[in-house]
């Protein structure tokens, strides 16, 4: 374009046809172009990347924006915005973290050498918008990767195989840890474990686990939580970790089973640079440096190898027992490799005068479980004991065992039949419990505890302790807005003894247990629904090739880039000006020319492409 500076007006070069001249080409942001169709010149990686992200189905672009950490509320108008997000070195920085060992490898090679990403480890770049289609890398992804150390060449010892004396312990450490687990579920069942802000386990529980023998040391504690958050057993919950409805099937099952269902669970959870295409997962060696560009991953890969070593997976040296190889492999845990190398379990036990019960050897877990909600387990070696007491007893019927219930369960287990000590306390505490009996007045609706001793509904009504229960004296009972089974719990963590009944008056079975609601995080797909309806609709408007070059020229004019733009002549050939973009406004981009260093102005209509100079 010619500059007249005779009169000081700059005057457009005659080549060069007016905005309203010209033919137009047609762009739709919806997809690849079909064969024969006109072909869009080569763009900024920005427009680039937003087309192909036009490409995208719904499923896809949501993964990247859920791996990029966009906020599904972000006040994006188009896809433009999308690739201009995108493209900020922060998102770049996200996306190169949650890049897996090959296709890192690969992008630092091409970014090393100048070249395009090879086809074979080109789709999942491509998928994570840091190469455009053809396998090069975008200029901000370049300017990130060069700041980063390159991906190590793998050389690590990939050997699996293990030897008999690594068998037997990683079997002794696969029973001993789903024993303890079971453990901390069952603890979290009655009373939910305290989450503090960084998510690990709360000081106090930690201290308390220890001291019941559930774990040897508190890190053990960590990482059995962390295990059972990872493996769907745990749910965090604002300041708790809540057993799930998983959770509490597990801690039912049998012992080989428990450890089955939760191996497979965690192989499922393993971070995508770990697992391989048929469904395994890569040698232990291999695992520390499977996100090259991840800061923070050599620790959180030392995590994810403790919980495979505790679970018996792995070895400490990375080997796999037999009975781990086919899930490193994608196939199913061999339990029955496994089950050779633990201890049989036992339904019965010896009843003692003592009032203790002894189990010859492991205790089947639903019995355990069982026996547990009416004595103490006082020892946690294969031949475990349990005590009981009136208390234990009480707090059995409590939760809704009978005399009955209690007296044939016991007669079932024992090799002894069930000693007199023990059947006087039962008796015993089963004909003083159910004094108190809280229920719900079906016409008023408020929650009701009676009793046949006036005696004792006094001592309640008085009792200082209960008073933010609001009970007050009604026809011969006492009467609360509080929900009954608070009213119920209040009463029995008080020690009275107390039975819930329906509205007939006969005894119902109260469930303390409070489970995490059973509420699957929502998927990309689902949280980012709103956002993509609203950008493909800015980017399917009938002249968006002429939008997204306007949007380009106003970045640049912005950021005052240097621009390298190609016009069309009224001829049908190119001239292209590299200019530092000041102006854009009235259909025509105004910038100096860096060759000429005159100032120009070129209609927008004849602006066939822009590309930023690097």
């Amino acid at each position: 374009m010619a500059d007249d500076r005779r009169d000081g007006v700059h005057r457009p070069d005659p080549r060069v046809p007016d905005a309203h001249d010209g033919p137009r080409h047609e762009f739709r942001a919806k997809g690849p172009r079909q064969p024969g169709s006109l072909t869009v010149p080569p763009t900024s990686d920005q427009r680039a990347l937003a087309t192909a992200l036009a490409a995208m189905d719904d499923a896809a672009l949501s993964e990247l924006l859920a791996v990029r950490h966009a906020p599904p509320a972000a006040p994006w108008r188009d896809l433009y915005d999308v690739a201009a997000a995108l493209l900020e070195p922060t998102s770049i920085a996200r996306g190169l973290t949650a890049l897996p060992y090959f296709p890192a490898r690969a992008l630092t090679r091409a970014v090393a050498e100048g070249t395009m990403v090879l086809a074979g480890d080109r789709a999942e770049l491509v998928a994570s918008a840091l190469v455009d289609a053809e396998g090069r890398p975008y200029a901000a992804v370049a300017v990130s990767v060069r700041d980063r150390e390159a991906p190590v060449e793998r050389t690590a010892r990939t050997d699996r195989s293990t030897t008999a004396e690594e068998d037997a312990a990683a079997a002794e450490r696969a029973f001993t840890s789903a024993a303890s687990l079971a453990d901390i579920l069952l603890r979290a069942l009655t009373e939910p474990l305290t989450r503090i802000g960084n998510g690990a386990l709360g000081a106090g529980d930690r201290r308390e686990l220890v001291e019941s023998g559930a774990v040897p040391d508190g890190d053990t504690a960590d990482l059995l939580v962390g295990f059972a958050a990872t493996t769907g057993l745990l749910h965090p919950e604002e300041k708790a970790w809540l057993v799930t409805p998983a959770g509490r099937s597990w801690v039912g099952s049998p012992t080989l089973e428990r450890w089955m269902t939760a191996a497979d669970r965690l192989r499922e959870a393993l971070p995508g640079g770990l697992r391989t295409p048929d469904g395994g997962w890569i040698p232990a060696a291999l695992w520390v440096d499977a996100y090259p560009f991840d800061t923070a991953w050599p620790s959180h890969a030392g995590v994810w190898r403790a919980r495979a070593v505790t679970w018996g997976l792995l070895t400490p040296a990375g080997g796999e027992p037999p009975w781990a190889a086919p899930l490193a492999a994608g196939a199913a845990a061999d339990g029955p490799a496994l089950g050779a190398f633990l201890p049989p379990e036992v339904d019965r036990v010896y009843l003692q005068n003592d009032l203790t019960a002894i189990a010859p050897g492991p205790l089947a877990p639903h019995l355990d479980v069982r026996l547990r909600s009416m004595a103490v387990r006082e020892s946690h070696a294969q031949a475990s004991s349990y005590r009981f007491s009136a208390d234990t007893i009480a707090a059995a019927i409590t939760a809704g065992e009978t005399a009955d219930s209690l007296r044939s369960f016991l007669s079932e287990l024992s090799l002894t039949g069930v000693p007199q000590p023990l059947e006087y306390v039962l008796t015993r505490t089963a004909d003083r419990h159910g004094l108190l009996r809280v229920g719900r007045d079906p016409v008023a609706g408020r929650t009701r505890v009676t009793s046949d001793d006036p005696g004792a509904l006094e001592t309640v009504a008085v009792d200082q302790a209960l008073r933010a229960l609001g009970l007050i004296r009604h026809g011969g009972a006492l009467v609360s807005r509080v929900g009954e089974e608070t009213v119920f719990w209040a009463l029995a963590d008080a020690r009275y003894p107390v039975v819930a009944v329906d509205e007939t008056g006969m005894p119902r079975r109260l469930d303390r247990a409070r489970l995490a609601p059973q509420l699957p995080a929502p998927a990309a797909l689902q949280r980012y629904a709103d956002l993509l309806v609203r950008v493909r609709a800015g980017s399917e408007s009938d002249d968006a090739d002429a939008a997204w070059l306007e949007r380009e020229l106003d970045s640049a004019v912005r950021a005052r880039s240097v621009v390298d733009v190609v016009v069309r002549l009224p001829d049908g050939s190119t001239r292209t000006f590299r200019l530092e973009a000041t102006g854009l406004g009235g259909g025509r981009l105004r910038g100096r020319d860096r060759g000429a260093d005159v100032e120009r102005t070129l209609p927008l209509s004849s602006i066939a492409s822009v590309h930023p100079v690097i």
